[in-house]
C-alpha cells in the first residue's frame, strides 16, 4: 500500500473514531439531560401536543435508539472497515 494512501486512510479512520466517540458522549449527555429534566419535558410537551408521560418516554426512547444506530452506521462501521482493510493490506 502506498504511504500516501495509508496516511489518508489513517487520517480518515482517526476522524471517524473521534466522531463515534463524540456521538456517544453527546448521546449520553442528552440522555442524562432528559432524565434530569423529565418532569419539565413532560409538562412542556404534554401541554403543547397533548401527550402523556408514557408517549413522551416512548418518543425519546425511539429517538435515542435512532441516534445510536445512526452513529454506529455512519461512524463505527466505516472506521472498522478501514481498519480491517488496512490490516489485510499490511499482512499481504
Amino acid at each position: 500500500m502506498p504511504s500516501r494512501l495509508r496516511d489518508s486512510l489513517e487520517l480518515i479512520a482517526a476522524i471517524l473514531f473521534r466522531c463515534w466517540i463524540i456521538g456517544f458522549v453527546l448521546l449520553g449527555i442528552g440522555f442524562a439531560g432528559t432524565q434530569l429534566a423529565h418532569e419539565f419535558i413532560v409538562k412542556l410537551h404534554g401541554l403543547m401536543f397533548g401527550l402523556s408521560s408514557h408517549e413522551i418516554d416512548m418518543i425519546f426512547y425511539c429517538a435515542f435508539g435512532l441516534i445510536k444506530l445512526s452513529v454506529l452506521i455512519c461512524f463505527f462501521i466505516p472506521w472498522l472497515s478501514i481498519k480491517l482493510v488496512m490490516r489485510k493490506r499490511e499482512e499481504s
